[in-house]
C-alpha cells in the first residue's frame, strides 16, 4: 500500500506568511511610521506614475475606486500625496506625491528590499521564479 502526499495546505501557508509580513514591516524602527501597508503602495505606484488618476489607481491596485478616494484622503491629510487638476479636463483630479511622500515611498523601498532579500535567501534564482509565477497566477485568478 503506497502513502498517499498530503497537498500543501496553499491558501494557510498563504494567509499565515502574509500575517508574518504584515507584523515584520510594522514592527521596523523608523520605518512606515503612521503609514498603513495600503498607502505604501500607492506611493509606489504614484512613484512610478505620478498623476494618476483615482481610477487609474484603483485599477492598479485592484481596489474600488471609492476605497482608493478613502485612501488618497487619509494620505492628503497627512501631507503625503497632493490632488492638481488635469490640465486637459479640469473635471478630472490626478494624485501626486509631495516631497514627505517622495521621502515615505523611498524609505518603504529599501525596507521592503531587505525583507525581500531575507525571505528569497537560501533559494535558486529558478525556484525563485516559479514561486513569483504561481503567486501571479494566484493574483490573477478570477475567482
Amino acid at each position: 500500500m503506497s502513502k498517499q502526499v498530503k497537498s500543501p495546505r496553499f491558501v494557510f501557508l498563504l494567509n499565515q506568511a502574509q500575517r508574518r509580513l504584515q507584523r515584520w514591516t510594522e514592527t521596523r524602527p523608523g520605518t512606515w511610521e503612521g503609514i498603513s501597508t495600503a498607502q505604501v503602495g500607492l506611493l509606489f505606484l504614484l512613484a512610478s506614475r505620478n498623476q494618476a488618476t483615482v481610477g487609474d489607481i484603483a485599477q492598479a491596485l485592484q481596489v474600488a475606486p471609492a476605497a482608493t478616494t478613502n485612501l488618497s484622503k487619509r494620505m492628503e491629510a497627512s501631507g503625503l500625496i497632493e490632488r492638481i487638476a488635469d490640465h486637459d479636463d479640469g473635471r478630472v483630479t490626478r494624485l501626486r506625491l509631495t516631497q514627505a511622500g517622495a521621502e515615505a515611498s523611498a524609505q518603504s523601498s529599501e525596507m521592503l528590499k531587505e525583507l525581500n532579500l531575507r525571505i528569497s535567501d537560501g533559494f535558486s534564482d529558478e525556484e525563485l521564479a516559479v514561486v513569483a509565477r504561481w503567486l501571479s497566477h494566484v493574483g490573477n485568478l478570477a475567482l
